[in-house]
Protein backbone atom coordinates (compact mmCIF):
# COMPACT_ATOMS: atom_id res chain seq x y z
CA UNK A 1 0.00 0.00 0.00
CA UNK A 2 1.52 3.50 -1.14
CA UNK A 3 0.38 6.23 0.48
CA UNK A 4 1.30 9.90 -1.05
CA UNK A 5 0.84 13.08 1.21
CA UNK A 6 1.69 17.03 -0.23
CA UNK A 7 0.74 20.20 0.58
CA UNK A 8 -0.66 21.41 -2.67
CA UNK A 9 -0.61 25.40 -1.69
CA UNK A 10 -3.79 25.44 -3.83
CA UNK A 11 -5.09 22.55 -6.08
CA UNK A 12 -6.55 24.27 -8.35
CA UNK A 13 -3.58 26.06 -8.98
CA UNK A 14 -1.05 22.81 -8.33
CA UNK A 15 -3.57 21.20 -11.27
CA UNK A 16 -2.23 23.60 -13.57
CA UNK A 17 1.55 22.78 -12.46
CA UNK A 18 1.73 18.68 -14.15
CA UNK A 19 0.11 17.35 -10.63
CA UNK A 20 -1.79 15.51 -13.30
CA UNK A 21 0.80 13.73 -14.89
CA UNK A 22 2.67 13.35 -11.16
CA UNK A 23 -0.59 11.61 -9.92
CA UNK A 24 -0.67 9.24 -12.58
CA UNK A 25 2.79 8.55 -12.71
CA UNK A 26 3.19 7.70 -8.21
CA UNK A 27 0.00 5.29 -8.83
CA UNK A 28 -0.80 5.87 -5.16
CA UNK A 29 -3.08 3.95 -3.49
CA UNK A 30 -3.92 6.49 -0.90
CA UNK A 31 -3.31 10.42 -2.16
CA UNK A 32 -3.72 12.80 1.11
CA UNK A 33 -3.56 16.47 0.19
CA UNK A 34 -3.63 19.40 2.69
CA UNK A 35 -4.35 23.67 1.73
CA UNK A 36 -6.28 22.47 -0.86
CA UNK A 37 -8.16 25.56 -0.75
CA UNK A 38 -11.03 23.68 -3.11
CA UNK A 39 -15.05 23.57 -2.50
CA UNK A 40 -17.15 20.39 -4.01
CA UNK A 41 -18.20 22.83 -6.48
CA UNK A 42 -14.52 23.66 -7.72
CA UNK A 43 -13.26 20.60 -7.54
CA UNK A 44 -13.04 19.04 -11.16
CA UNK A 45 -10.29 16.34 -10.99
CA UNK A 46 -12.15 12.85 -10.63
CA UNK A 47 -9.38 9.93 -11.52
CA UNK A 48 -11.01 6.93 -12.47
CA UNK A 49 -10.93 4.44 -9.66
CA UNK A 50 -10.86 6.36 -6.92
CA UNK A 51 -12.81 7.81 -4.02
CA UNK A 52 -12.74 11.12 -3.27
CA UNK A 53 -13.22 12.52 0.28
CA UNK A 54 -13.02 16.56 0.64
CA UNK A 55 -13.39 18.43 3.75
CA UNK A 56 -12.89 22.47 2.67
CA UNK A 57 -12.52 25.14 5.57
CA UNK A 58 -15.50 26.94 5.89
CA UNK A 59 -13.73 30.39 4.73
CA UNK A 60 -13.39 29.85 1.28
CA UNK A 61 -9.79 30.03 -0.46
CA UNK A 62 -8.12 28.69 2.82
CA UNK A 63 -6.59 25.87 4.37
CA UNK A 64 -8.83 22.68 3.68
CA UNK A 65 -7.94 18.45 3.26
CA UNK A 66 -8.43 16.29 0.32
CA UNK A 67 -7.92 12.54 -0.25
CA UNK A 68 -7.98 10.47 -3.00
CA UNK A 69 -8.33 6.58 -2.22
CA UNK A 70 -8.43 3.20 -4.26
CA UNK A 71 -9.31 1.33 -1.68
CA UNK A 72 -12.88 2.11 0.24
CA UNK A 73 -12.53 3.02 3.71
CA UNK A 74 -14.32 1.22 6.26
CA UNK A 75 -15.44 4.79 7.65
CA UNK A 76 -14.25 8.35 7.04
CA UNK A 77 -14.85 11.44 9.63
CA UNK A 78 -14.08 14.88 9.14
CA UNK A 79 -12.67 17.12 11.91
CA UNK A 80 -11.85 15.94 15.27
CA UNK A 81 -14.62 16.58 17.59
CA UNK A 82 -14.29 19.73 18.91
CA UNK A 83 -16.11 22.53 18.05
CA UNK A 84 -13.40 25.39 18.26
CA UNK A 85 -10.70 23.08 15.72
CA UNK A 86 -13.73 22.32 13.20
CA UNK A 87 -14.22 25.29 10.89
CA UNK A 88 -11.40 25.03 8.85
CA UNK A 89 -11.19 21.66 7.24
CA UNK A 90 -7.81 20.07 8.94
CA UNK A 91 -8.36 16.70 9.50
CA UNK A 92 -9.71 13.56 7.89
CA UNK A 93 -9.88 10.14 9.50
CA UNK A 94 -10.24 6.97 7.48
CA UNK A 95 -10.36 3.69 9.08
CA UNK A 96 -8.99 0.73 6.92
CA UNK A 97 -8.47 -2.90 8.28
CA UNK A 98 -4.93 -2.83 9.64
CA UNK A 99 -4.59 0.99 11.04
CA UNK A 100 -5.94 4.44 11.15
CA UNK A 101 -4.90 6.72 8.60
CA UNK A 102 -5.58 10.73 9.65
CA UNK A 103 -4.55 13.49 6.80
CA UNK A 104 -3.56 16.70 8.92
CA UNK A 105 -2.71 20.19 7.69
CA UNK A 106 -1.73 21.75 11.11
CA UNK A 107 -2.67 25.23 12.21
CA UNK A 108 0.38 27.77 11.24
CA UNK A 109 1.66 29.99 14.30
CA UNK A 110 1.69 32.73 11.49
CA UNK A 111 4.21 35.74 11.68
CA UNK A 112 4.25 37.50 15.10
CA UNK A 113 3.10 33.90 16.54
CA UNK A 114 -0.25 35.10 17.03
CA UNK A 115 -1.87 31.74 16.75
CA UNK A 116 0.37 30.06 18.16
CA UNK A 117 -1.83 30.25 21.87
CA UNK A 118 -4.39 28.44 19.75
CA UNK A 119 -1.79 26.36 18.16
CA UNK A 120 -0.49 24.90 21.74
CA UNK A 121 -4.35 23.70 22.48
CA UNK A 122 -4.58 22.32 19.36
CA UNK A 123 -1.68 20.14 19.66
CA UNK A 124 -2.93 18.96 22.44
CA UNK A 125 -6.12 17.80 21.65
CA UNK A 126 -4.94 16.52 18.38
CA UNK A 127 -2.77 14.07 20.34
CA UNK A 128 -5.92 12.80 22.73
CA UNK A 129 -7.67 12.33 19.16
CA UNK A 130 -4.93 10.21 17.83
CA UNK A 131 -4.69 8.39 21.37
CA UNK A 132 -8.08 7.96 21.29
CA UNK A 133 -7.85 6.31 17.94
CA UNK A 134 -5.16 3.89 19.00
CA UNK A 135 -6.82 1.87 21.63
CA UNK A 136 -8.85 0.44 18.57
CA UNK A 137 -6.05 -0.05 16.32
CA UNK A 138 -2.61 1.77 15.40
CA UNK A 139 -2.21 5.08 13.76
CA UNK A 140 -0.85 6.79 10.55
CA UNK A 141 -1.10 10.35 10.26
CA UNK A 142 0.44 12.15 7.11
CA UNK A 143 0.39 15.90 6.39
CA UNK A 144 2.35 19.48 7.04
CA UNK A 145 2.58 19.90 10.51
CA UNK A 146 3.97 23.32 10.44
CA UNK A 147 7.06 22.63 12.89
CA UNK A 148 10.88 21.68 11.92
CA UNK A 149 11.39 19.53 14.90
CA UNK A 150 15.32 19.79 15.30
CA UNK A 151 18.12 21.49 14.04
CA UNK A 152 18.87 19.15 11.22
CA UNK A 153 15.42 19.98 9.83
CA UNK A 154 16.23 23.43 8.54
CA UNK A 155 18.66 24.98 7.08
CA UNK A 156 19.57 27.86 9.22
CA UNK A 157 17.80 27.24 13.11
CA UNK A 158 19.69 29.89 14.32
CA UNK A 159 18.18 32.42 12.97
CA UNK A 160 14.73 31.29 13.07
CA UNK A 161 14.79 30.11 16.58
CA UNK A 162 11.92 32.21 17.32
CA UNK A 163 9.75 31.93 13.83
CA UNK A 164 6.92 29.96 13.28
CA UNK A 165 7.34 26.60 12.52
CA UNK A 166 10.94 26.88 15.11
CA UNK A 167 9.48 28.27 18.57
CA UNK A 168 10.68 26.03 21.54
CA UNK A 169 6.92 25.28 21.63
CA UNK A 170 5.97 24.01 18.95
CA UNK A 171 9.06 21.77 18.80
CA UNK A 172 8.20 20.61 22.41
CA UNK A 173 4.64 19.83 21.03
CA UNK A 174 5.93 17.39 18.43
CA UNK A 175 8.15 15.94 21.08
CA UNK A 176 5.02 15.41 23.04
CA UNK A 177 3.50 13.00 20.29
CA UNK A 178 6.73 11.33 19.68
CA UNK A 179 6.94 10.59 23.52
CA UNK A 180 3.17 9.80 23.58
CA UNK A 181 4.46 6.95 21.14
CA UNK A 182 4.91 7.66 17.89
CA UNK A 183 7.56 7.95 15.23
CA UNK A 184 8.61 10.55 12.95
CA UNK A 185 9.47 7.62 10.20
CA UNK A 186 11.37 9.24 7.98
CA UNK A 187 13.64 10.25 11.08
CA UNK A 188 13.56 6.72 12.33
CA UNK A 189 15.15 5.31 8.82
CA UNK A 190 17.42 8.33 7.80
CA UNK A 191 18.70 9.82 11.51
CA UNK A 192 21.10 11.90 9.77
CA UNK A 193 19.80 12.47 6.60
CA UNK A 194 19.84 16.79 5.71
CA UNK A 195 16.60 16.74 3.61
CA UNK A 196 13.89 19.08 3.15
CA UNK A 197 10.01 19.80 2.49
CA UNK A 198 9.37 22.90 2.19
CA UNK A 199 11.15 26.37 0.73
CA UNK A 200 9.79 29.55 0.91
CA UNK A 201 8.89 31.73 -2.69
CA UNK A 202 11.53 34.57 -1.06
CA UNK A 203 14.88 34.52 -2.06
CA UNK A 204 15.99 31.50 -4.53
CA UNK A 205 14.75 29.29 -1.48
CA UNK A 206 14.20 26.40 -3.41
CA UNK A 207 17.13 26.18 -6.41
CA UNK A 208 19.62 27.32 -2.93
CA UNK A 209 18.01 24.28 -1.28
CA UNK A 210 17.30 26.76 1.74
CA UNK A 211 14.40 24.73 3.21
CA UNK A 212 12.23 23.25 5.52
CA UNK A 213 11.17 19.43 7.09
CA UNK A 214 7.88 20.05 8.10
CA UNK A 215 5.87 17.60 6.44
CA UNK A 216 5.85 14.30 7.94
CA UNK A 217 4.45 10.52 8.05
CA UNK A 218 4.08 9.54 11.98
CA UNK A 219 3.10 6.37 13.01
CA UNK A 220 1.86 4.30 16.28
CA UNK A 221 5.31 3.30 17.62
CA UNK A 222 4.05 -0.96 17.37
CA UNK A 223 3.10 -0.18 13.38
CA UNK A 224 6.76 1.19 12.24
CA UNK A 225 7.72 -2.48 11.02
CA UNK A 226 5.11 -2.51 8.57
CA UNK A 227 6.88 0.43 6.52
CA UNK A 228 8.93 -0.50 4.35
CA UNK A 229 9.76 2.37 2.54
CA UNK A 230 9.56 5.96 2.98
CA UNK A 231 10.27 9.11 0.21
CA UNK A 232 10.62 12.50 0.39
CA UNK A 233 10.45 13.47 -3.36
CA UNK A 234 12.08 16.94 -3.51
CA UNK A 235 12.39 16.88 -7.33
CA UNK A 236 8.74 17.24 -7.51
CA UNK A 237 7.48 20.73 -7.96
CA UNK A 238 4.09 22.76 -8.56
CA UNK A 239 3.76 24.00 -4.85
CA UNK A 240 6.04 25.51 -2.52
CA UNK A 241 6.22 21.91 -0.71
CA UNK A 242 7.35 18.91 -1.99
CA UNK A 243 5.06 15.41 -1.67
CA UNK A 244 6.13 12.28 0.89
CA UNK A 245 5.07 9.25 0.95
CA UNK A 246 5.41 5.37 2.71
CA UNK A 247 4.84 2.08 1.57
CA UNK A 248 3.06 -0.52 4.37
Amino acid sequence: MKIISWNVAGFRACLKKGFEEFFNKVNADVFCMQESKVTEEQLEFNPEGYYKYLYPAEKKGYSGTLVYSKIEPISVTYGIGIEEHDHEGRVITMEFDEMYLINVYVPNAKRGLERLDYRMVWEDDFRAYLKKLEEKKPVVVCGDFNVAHEEIDLKNPKSNRRNAGFTDEERGKFTELLEAGFIDTYRYFHPDEVIYTWWSYLGNARANNSGWRIDYFVVSKDFIGKIKNTMIMNEVMGSDHCPIGIEI
